[in-house]
């Protein structure tokens, strides 16, 4: 029994180590098409804004605290470079529980990017996002080209870095 206890000990840690890292299950596979309705229920298409630019998927959830501070610091960067061609859509993945604080927290931020409605969590299924806070990068060609589990101040840093290399291609 105890040898079975830290077995299943050492797959999660390695589990976890796994997930936190880049994740290899999305890197350099062509993004996955998606429909979601915004705010205001308008549907909204990935297909119709791959090619514009990068593009930043920030799933996250109203009640999970590194989440909102990770599509804050995130916020920031759209502003720099929306006007560049970089685009972010914020993936609410709020349950039928919570999903009604999710457009009063988007507008009490006075976010400007697009926030669209991943109740079901069906895309975060098709792109891995098992937990939040977790951010795709998409280029131009609508390859995935970097994607990152979890949210630690700092992470901004090496997205910016992504989405600079991405805006001067």
């Amino acid at each position: 029994m105890k040898s079975l206890l830290i077995s299943l000990i050492i797959i999660l840690v390695f589990v976890t180590a796994l997930a936190q890292s880049d994740n290899n299950l999305n890197s350099g596979r062509t993004a996955p098409n998606f429909k979601l309705e915004n705010l205001a229920r308008e549907i909204i298409e990935l297909n119709d804004i791959v090619g514009t630019g990068p593009v930043l998927l920030c799933f996250w959830s109203s009640c999970c605290k590194s989440a909102v501070s990770q599509l804050e610091a995130f916020a920031e960067l759209y502003d720099n470079y929306n006007g560049q061609g970089f685009t972010m859509l914020g993936i609410a993945t709020d349950d039928e529980n919570t999903v009604a604080k999710v457009k009063p927290y988007v507008k009490s931020k006075k976010y400007k990017f697009q926030v669209l409605y991943d109740s079901d969590q069906e895309v975060s299924r098709i792109y891995y996002a098992f937990d939040v806070p977790f951010s795709v990068l998409i280029d131009a060609s609508g390859t995935i080209v970097y994607s990152h589990l979890g949210y630690m101040k700092g992470d901004e840093i090496e997205l910016e870095k992504n989405i600079k290399k991405l805006l001067n291609e």
